[in-house]
């Protein structure tokens, strides 16, 4: 949103007309536009405030109802950290007697919004100047809460007791946004938080899920979260903030509420120790903060299977058993992966709605589906296909969901 765009918003007119608005609808966007025209609104105004209208509806998936009271930035609310893992966040500190906290590169206040809620003391540090002027309207409710517009690796931290960040992982063009995967482009980069936590001070990172685990320094606790089977994070934890014997972990936020694992040891690609062995019983479909923290094999031990290819994170299993850590799916016929006899299994099978999972293959689901439905007609079934290798053989896996009580 332009710099103009967010100063409309903020002068005594826009928050009132703002804050009057009911619930963005996409459908009534347009008349909703023309009567505020009619009432005597700017359209340099009505737009800037519809744009923070949809925004804040978008953001109730993040902040549910937190979101009716904030301001965004569509950039700010794409990285921002959701309320609920925030507040695990903040229990950390809070669990660890840390009570003045830093938030570098704060963003637009997500994670401060959660450490002032649990009474730390909170300095939220933002270069940006627009994105500081929203995070200091998100925290005026707290009003021990600070924001400081300046840059995160020349703050003074003097009288702060621990420090979090979000490191801005994206650029911004003239294109659009685009990621970044070097731990040492992230502004500010990586080895800006081990110089912190080298000096004692008690750190917490919040970055991409997608980090290597080469990547990560020897002296911290990992924490990859998923919320609702979407992994968001990768979190680094140092000094304090590091729970004793504990250097990866993966937590799964889900439904009916939330589980981890956990393990001391680093990760070893190759040196996992469990079976390897053919395509029956149930599948299960481990959640990826447990593939990304290098946890099948336990997943695996813990359901008394196996996994099907020594080098892909799907499991087998004799017995249907619940876990929070894995999807089930009962196994009800292998096939070898041929797009001919599967386009005639289908039309055979009268499907007309096909699911199509993957892994270790190179193919595109939504392409192949177009492939086998097309001139099938529209069949009365359901099927769902899990496509992966077996060693060396290509195979069609035709599952079938099992329903369950974990995720609801």
């Amino acid at each position: 949103m332009p710099d103009t765009s967010l100063a409309h918003v903020l002068t005594p007119e826009g928050w009132a007309l703002l804050n009057s608005l009911g619930p963005y609808l996409e459908s009534e966007s347009l008349k909703l536009n023309t009567d505020l025209r009619k009432a005597g609104h700017s359209p340099e105004l009505v737009a800037a405030v519809l744009t923070q209208a949809k925004l804040r509806m978008k953001a109730r998936a993040k902040f549910g109802p937190f979101a009716e009271h904030m301001l965004f930035t569509p950039a700010g609310l794409e990285q921002a950290t959701r309320l609920n893992v925030a507040a695990l966040h903040a229990q950390r500190y809070q669990e660890a007697g840390l009570e003045k906290v830093a938030d570098l590169g704060c963003g637009i206040g997500a994670d401060s919004l959660a450490l002032a809620t649990l009474d730390r003391q909170v300095t939220a540090v933002e270069l940006d100047e627009i994105t500081a002027a929203v995070a200091t309207i998100n925290l005026m409710p707290w009003p021990e809460a600070k924001v400081v517009q300046g840059d995160a690796e020349s703050f003074d931290l003097t009288g702060i007791d621990a420090v979090w960040l979000d490191p801005a992982r994206r650029t911004t063009s003239t294109s659009g946004t685009s990621r970044i995967f070097d731990p040492e482009a992230f502004s500010p980069p990586l080895s800006f938080v081990e110089s912190l936590a080298e000096r004692g001070m008690p750190v917490g990172v919040k970055l991409g899920p997608g980090i290597p685990h080469e990547s990560i320094p020897a002296n911290c606790e990992v924490q990859w979260v998923s919320v609702g089977g979407d992994v968001t994070e990768a979190t680094l934890w140092f000094n304090e903030l590091r729970r004793p014997g504990i250097r990866r972990a993966a937590l799964v936020i889900g439904a009916n509420g939330a589980a981890e694992l956990t393990s001391h040891e680093d990760y070893v690609p190759g040196a996992q120790d469990v079976q390897v062995g053919p395509a029956e019983g149930y599948l299960y479909e481990p959640d990826g903060a447990v593939i990304r923290a290098g946890l099948v094999a336990d997943v695996a031990r813990s359901l008394g299977g196996h996994l099907l290819d020594p080098q892909i994170a799907y499991i087998a299993a004799p017995d249907r058993m619940e876990s929070p850590f894995a999807r089930a799916y009962r196994i009800l016929e292998v096939r070898p992966y041929n797009v001919k006899a599967l386009k005639a299994w289908v039309r055979a099978q009268g499907i007309g709605v096909l699911d199509i999972k993957k892994r270790g293959m190179a193919v595109t689901p939504e392409e192949l589906r177009k492939q086998l439905l097309t001139g099938s007609g529209k069949g009365p079934n359901k099927a769902t296909l899990v496509l992966t290798r077996i060693g060396e053989d290509r195979v069609a896996i035709v599952v079938e969901p099992v329903p369950s009580a974990v995720d609801g």
